[in-house]
């Protein structure tokens, strides 16, 4: 079904980089779950009001606040595909994220108001009508939750949006909730103990658990994420492969949208490279990872020594004693610059997130003391970082 969707609505449906593709999968997304969740609100709450159920209502108005986000989602959808402009040379992309942090303070207040009404019952419980067709249609209403689920995590995949994955997520948790509000009345109907409250307690728990996890999910890259492994795989594998790069190292992303990333990275260079070429071939690299990568990408130069054979072996020296004191640090921008008495060291020494600046000061030590162990002339210049790459 969501293939065939896919191929009904959306244009040149695979190329999933291009702002206007990824507007068309968004207003797709939308559309059909404030068809499916309008439909499940009219059925349940009619239901609800019928058999006096709280639980039952408490699922209806879940669905009410789902079709409310659709909405709003598909309204920033279409705003984060406005073109960048002078106040904004970044583009709109964010509204997306702004849209579904909306979603999450509605969906949120949605759960409070739920759980209110179900502690309510808790304190003055009520009969509630059994009819088997409503645990049919409840059943039904199971299905096409499940459904939704699947089909906004496919596509949420498909295109990187984290707003569809939260509704994914939303989705599912919305399975839970309506398999326990008929658990609640089968209960009922086969021991006479109502528990309708009760579950309408755990329903209002799911829907504002899964308001919080979506604003969570929202504010990360609105705050500031450290670069996703895939995209800088993608970035570092793209950058190597061009003739004369020999190693990158200090990725930064910031990202303005799912499909808006700026980038810096330093390229490594031969230090007897001419410039005019290198700088030609930089100017290539951008151009290619803009246009494959859909990635803005601004590149430094840095240039290395690979031919000074004194300097390679006092590198990969230095290389083995930090990865003996710490596998996961890295060194980069090594150089060496000798003394009459002394032999400088100098490099940047990238830090594990973990650690603290106590870590790292003794880190720095025990690097600087087992190097001069070697040779007393080794002299340490060491600058701690930590790297942008998600662990």
């Amino acid at each position: 079904m969501t293939q065939f969707l896919v191929k009904l609505f959306i244009k040149d449906y695979e190329n999933t980089a291009n702002v206007k593709v990824r507007t068309a999968y968004g207003v797709m997304a939308s559309i059909v779950g404030i068809i499916c969740n309008v439909i499940l609100f009219l059925i349940k709450i009619s239901i609800g009001i019928m058999i006096n159920s709280i639980s039952v209502m408490a699922d209806a108005f879940n669905n009410l606040s789902d079709a409310g986000s659709s909405i709003i989602s598909f309204i920033g959808v279409k705003l984060a595909e406005k073109p960048a402009d002078k106040e904004h040379p970044f583009g709109h992309g964010r509204f997306e994220y702004i849209s579904a942090l909306v979603v999450a303070f509605l969906i949120v207040q949605v759960g409070f108001t739920l759980f209110q009404n179900s502690f309510d019952k808790v304190l003055h419980p009520e009969e509630v009508g059994f009819y088997w067709i409503l645990v049919l249609i409840l059943s039904i209403s199971v299905l096409i939750k499940l459904w939704l689920s699947v089909f906004n995590r496919q596509l949420g995949n498909r295109i990187n949006s984290n707003v569809m994955k939260a509704t994914s997520a939303d989705s599912l948790s919305d399975v839970l909730v309506t398999f326990a509000t008929i658990f609640s009345i089968i209960f009922a109907n086969l021991t006479g103990i109502t528990i309708d409250g009760w579950v309408g307690l755990v329903v209002s728990i799911f829907v504002l658990l899964a308001g919080f996890n979506i604003a969570k999910d929202t504010l990360m890259p609105l705050l500031g994420e450290a670069v996703d492994r895939e995209v800088y795989k993608n970035i570092t594998r793209k950058v190597e492969s061009y003739e004369g790069i020999i190693g990158t190292h200090d990725l930064i992303a910031h990202n303005y949208g799912p499909s808006h990333i700026m980038a810096t990275i330093h390229a490594e260079v031969p230090n007897d490279s001419n410039m005019e070429e290198i700088h030609e071939t930089i100017d290539m690299i951008e151009r290619d990872v803009l246009r494959e990568l859909g990635i803005f990408l601004v590149i430094h130069m840095d240039p290395v020594e690979i031919n000074n054979k004194i300097v390679q072996e006092k590198k990969n020296l230095v290389v083995k004693v930090v990865s003996t004191l710490e596998p996961k640090a890295t060194i980069h921008d090594f150089r060496v610059v000798n003394g009459e008495n002394l032999t400088n060291l100098i490099f940047d020494l990238v830090v594990p997130h973990s650690y603290g600046e106590k870590e790292e000061q003794e880190l720095l030590i025990k690097v600087t003391e087992l190097l001069r162990t070697i040779d007393d002339r080794y002299q340490c210049v060491i600058t701690i970082e930590n790297s942008y790459i998600a662990e």
